[in-house]
């Protein structure tokens, strides 16, 4: 076995005392790069060009603070003993399907707030989420956290890995390596990513994009999750985001066959939202 290398700082720099982690880095690009798609794709459907900006100004912190809620729930055990430490989400203990959650209920008040149409904005979104999916998975690679089980460096070689992501698969604490289970997921999203560009020009029915990335992202995420060691757990061996992503999977099936069945006539993706009249009316009249 070669020798093993330090692992990658988690912290980035400091700003005086304050250190700046490399994961909280990486959310923030994520999120950003996210933003920017979706604007993008929003203003090019007659969305007014603030539109997502007022999305994300009430969705990133209520996302953050569900993501935060759901892994305590799943924890209660110990912050029930230790509820000091229930505000430290700094050291970390944040859930991705927590996020979804308070993101998705968020996007749906604030559509009917807009009067415009959730499952329209959804679609315009799910690329956008999986960017953020794909990016944040590596502020885990950084942090040597969200991997799998042992496995040999030699099983790591033949996936053909540059040997730095190697060497950061290597958990000293354990004295072994680990499946990269970070990568495989950041991959599967990748490819989830790609699907959903294509499926722009493909102009699906109105949701099916959203609904889609429901099922992409649950079916890849159950596999993976079954590879993990730092799980949430309901019950025993039942873990939250296998069952999460069982119904997600579901919903995103059911909703599919069903609006195909009994929506009529069909809306497409680039059918153009209603609720986006007024707003380039107002914009014509401040040009005269």
């Amino acid at each position: 076995m070669s020798s093993v290398v330090l692992a990658i700082n988690p912290v980035a720099f400091h700003l005086g005392p304050i250190p700046v982690n490399w994961y909280g880095i990486l959310i923030g690009l994520g999120i950003v790069l996210a933003y920017f798609l979706a604007q993008r794709e929003s203003m090019r459907h007659g969305y007014d060009s603030e539109y997502i900006a007022d999305l994300l100004i009430w969705a990133v912190p209520i996302s953050i603070l569900s993501a935060r809620i759901y892994y305590v729930t799943m924890k209660w055990d110990y912050y029930s003993q230790n509820p000091e430490r229930i505000i430290e989400i700094w050291n970390g203990g944040i859930a991705i399907h927590g996020a979804l959650i308070g993101a998705f209920i968020v996007a749906y008040l604030f559509t009917k707030k807009r009067k415009t149409s959730f499952l329209h904005l959804a679609d315009i979104a799910a690329p956008s989420i999986l960017i953020g999916q794909i990016i944040g998975r590596w502020g885990n690679f950084v942090n040597q956290e969200a991997y799998g089980g042992p496995v040999s460096r030699t099983f790591l070689e033949n996936l053909f890995l540059p040997n730095w992501i190697i060497e950061q698969m290597y958990i000293k604490e354990d004295g072994t390596y680990v499946h990269p289970t970070f990568l495989y997921e950041s991959l599967w999203n990748i490819i989830g990513f790609v699907i959903l560009l294509f499926a722009r020009k493909w102009n699906w029915r109105r949701g099916e994009m959203f609904f889609f990335y429901l099922m992409w992202y649950s079916f890849g995420r159950f596999f993976i999750e079954g590879l993990r060691t730092d799980s949430l757990y309901l019950v025993g061996d039942l873990r939250s985001a296998q069952v999460v992503s069982i119904l997600g999977f579901a919903i995103g099936l059911i909703c599919i066959i069903y609006r195909r069945m009994n929506v009529k006539p069909a809306v497409r993706y680039l059918d153009k939202d209603p609720g986006t009249k007024p707003a380039a009316k107002k914009k014509q009249n401040k040009k005269k």
